[in-house]
């Protein structure tokens, strides 16, 4: 009685062991193989990986010609994706910092207008799958069922699906640890049929969802309860038909549509090692050569390979079934593929290690009886194991613990694999957090800062271009071809993080979210594009599109010879800044006050056309016709109001003025602040507006150009007048014409 209490408690232990270090693996199940419908065409997406020692990537292809594909070959290190009607999502997960990140596409207008947004970024997502309409996953340190696009489901519910995820129209079934089938939703068709049991897998189509019992039989249930008879190891449902592999030989066995339904003749004897469908489409990873194909609709149905090299499951870094053979060539580093862990048998796989013990399994035993010296080798074995694992639990949640963010999608990446020197504050977590889900970052791209290190040589000084409000500015070109302006913060790593002020790193933190919740909401041809971001650990930078012809500033008093070298050109400029200017006034809802107006945040692009720049000092405005109080003074010096900067009084108006200051400066030719020509510091506007208000502007413009024609000087002068307008202060106050 003793000795087989003794056994019982020895595989209760090796199964608490084997779970546990289960949990460690970042990746569960995860499908590589994504089936998107978008407007009757077929979307079809693999992670695939043709050259040795490589990282996978995301390869597609659409069933008719056509179609648009989003750029999805800059996904840095993908491990799963996943389709349906209009959207595609990719699944990141890195190891080094134990977070996942899924971003997806949608696709608008007949797939003419793909918008892109990263909707998950937290603890590792263990399993990941999506239905017709929904997307589903489960958070692997708490085994918590998430889903996105779809409002009705309640995420705080409670679940025990830890495994073999699926997810239907408006329901979502698994497995639960026990190796029961669990079902949610509102579809009581299929959430109410749920059959009792012990079970390995379960598969949902639309409206039905199947599992297969440890003995390999079928069972289903919802709009369909066909059973086909058989011993199978993996099954894919679409919409009322479905696939199952054999076991153990791996072909495929299809049925639905009264029998019609089936896989192409020329398949039937191939050996399939994993399965995908959606709607009426199924797609299957060969098991000799790794070779995508699919059938079920007219256009699918020509037995041609859709992708070689397809990763039939996710790299791993650790496998409990097996290693699948010649997979270290589709994954990078030391990963592998891992061999599907079938329980048909319903024995739980061990793995494939060997004994640490000198003595064999079969020595182990006497006629069935386990002697003294092997229950005190377990006792002592299993003893140390636990309190091992105990201390390893205790150092991995005090130390390693992160706290992950997660970004709910309310009706889109990538992420570099760098070391965390410092946590976001609460206040810049919740900001981004609350942007995403309104949608105020929908239409920018989320890069990763791997992506933007290779764009600019890894921030190298050749790429430094300029500097910002909050950090330098860097030209980059992405592996997509385009150029863009990259715009860096400071980085707050611990040891500059020391020294800074918690007000000073307030004001980085507000410096990179005003920019980038302004920009996303504004779209004007006289105002410089954002691109993207990418809010990455320590890191804030901002992505914008990037001007070929530089700054104003440049044109000004850099360059020797510039196409700005004439008035016509000078007040095509002026108009430019002045319409960016007057729509964050007069349009932008709320109103915004630019701050930092200078002839340094005027670009200049490809055609001339000047933008306004560098929002980072931004505020929005008042609602009505008050002003702003107690606010501390920015700007820069030369171009400041000397209202702001004296009373601290903000309004628009503080921007005209530093407006008239840049009008100045293209009318002279000199710098806000400059030496005369006995050397003493000058501002340009005590030196312009008194030519200006004497009608003798002629005897100030910038000497570089030649005179004003009779048909330029009356433009001239108006703007000679406007800038005055702008920065004389009048009577005995500030009372500046806007």
């Amino acid at each position: 009685m003793d000795i087989v209490f003794v056994k019982n408690s020895y595989c209760f232990l090796v199964i608490i062991i084997l779970s546990f270090f289960s949990s460690f693996q970042f990746i569960h199940s995860l499908s590589t193989i994504s089936i998107s419908n978008i407007n009757n065409q077929t979307l079809i997406c693999a992670l695939v990986n043709s050259t040795p020692s490589q990282q996978p990537y995301i390869n597609c292809t659409s069933s008719l010609p056509g179609l648009q594909i989003p750029n999805i070959t800059t996904i840095q290190s993908p491990s799963g994706i996943v389709g349906g009607n209009n959207f595609l999502c990719s699944l990141s997960t890195f190891t080094s910092s134990s977070i996942s990140i899924m971003a997806c596409w949608r696709f608008f207008n007949n797939s003419t207008n793909i918008t892109y947004k990263r909707i998950y970024r937290g603890p590792v997502l263990k399993e990941l799958v999506a239905g017709n309409s929904h997307i589903c996953g489960i958070v692997g340190t708490t085994n918590r069922l998430q889903c996105w696009q779809w409002p009705e489901f309640d995420s705080g519910q409670t679940s025990s699906i830890t495994s073999s995820l699926s997810v239907g129209e408006n329901f979502a079934c698994g497995l639960t640890d026990s190796r029961q089938v669990q079902c949610h939703g509102t579809n009581t068709n299929v959430t109410q049929r749920v059959p009792s049991g012990n079970y390995s897998l379960v598969a949902s189509g639309s409206r039905q969802a199947c599992a297969i019992g440890i003995n390999g039989a079928l069972v289903c249930w919802g709009d369909t309860e066909q059973n086909p008879p058989g011993d199978f190891k993996s099954l894919a449902l679409g919409d009322q038909r479905g696939c199952a592999l054999t076991n153990p030989n791996g072909t495929v066995v299809c049925w639905g549509e009264g029998g019609v339904f089936d896989i192409s003749e020329s398949l039937r004897e191939t050996s399939f090692i994993s399965l995908e469908s959606k709607g009426d489409v199924f797609c299957g990873v060969t098991a000799m050569n790794l070779t995508l194909y699919c059938w079920g609709n007219d256009n699918l149905d020509t037995n041609v390979p859709i992708f070689n090299g397809v990763l039939p499951g996710p790299c791993r870094n650790e496998c409990s079934c097996g290693i699948l053979s010649d997979s270290s060539r589709l994954c990078a580093g030391l990963q592998m593929i891992c061999e599907p862990c079938y329980q048909n048998s319903g024995e739980i796989p061990l793995s494939s290690a060997p004994p640490t013990s000198s003595q064999s399994p079969s020595t182990m035993k006497e006629n069935g009886r386990w002697n003294g010296e092997l229950v005190a080798f377990l006792v002592v074995g299993c003893v140390g194991s636990v309190s091992f694992i105990v201390v390893l639990c205790f150092f991995f949640f005090r130390y390693c613990k992160i706290r992950g963010s997660q970004i709910h999608d309310s009706g889109h990446l990538d992420e570099a694999v760098r070391p965390q020197t410092e946590r976001r504050t609460p206040v810049l977590e919740k900001r981004l957090s609350q942007m995403a889900s309104m949608g105020n970052v929908g239409s920018l791209e989320d890069f990763s800062l791997e992506t933007l290190v290779k764009a600019t040589d890894d921030f190298s000084e050749e790429n430094k271009i300029g500097s910002g409000s909050f950090g330098y500015v860097y030209h980059g070109t992405l592996l997509d071809g385009r150029e863009v302006a990259i715009k860096r913060a400071e980085a707050t790593t611990s040891s500059s993080y020391a020294g800074r002020t918690k007000r000073e790193q307030e004001d980085k933190e507000h410096a990179f979210l005003s920019e980038l919740e302004f920009l996303s909401r504004l779209h004007h041809k006289n105002l410089v594009r954002l691109v993207g971001y990418c809010d990455e650990s320590d890191e804030r930078v901002l992505v914008y599109e990037f001007m070929d012809n530089g700054t104003l500033y440049d044109h000004l008093h850099d360059l020797e010879s510039s196409p700005l070298m004439s008035w016509p050109a000078r007040i095509k400029v002026a108009l430019d800044a002045a319409r960016g200017i007057e729509y964050l006034h007069d349009y932008a809802v709320p109103q915004i006050i630019h701050r930092d107006i200078k002839s340094s945040n005027i670009l200049l692009d490809s055609a001339w056309t000047a933008k306004v720049s560098d929002f980072g000092l931004s505020l929005m405005g008042p609602l009505d016709d008050a002003s702003h109080l107690s606010l501390r003074a920015a700007g820069t010096v030369g171009y400041m109001d000397p209202e702001y900067y004296r009373l601290q009084h903000l309004t628009t108006k503080s921007d005209v003025y530093s407006f008239g200051v840049v009008l100045l400066e293209l009318l002279s030719g000199h710098k806000a602040i400059h030496k005369n020509q006995g050397g003493v510091p000058r501002n340009v506007v005590d030196y312009m507006v008194p030519y200006i208000i004497q009608d003798d502007i002629h005897r100030a413009l910038d000497k570089r150009l030649p005179p004003p024609t009779p048909f330029e000087i009356e433009a001239v002068a108006y703007v000679g007048y406007l800038a005055v307008d702008c920065v004389i202060l009048q009577g005995d106050g500030y009372e500046k014409q806007p």
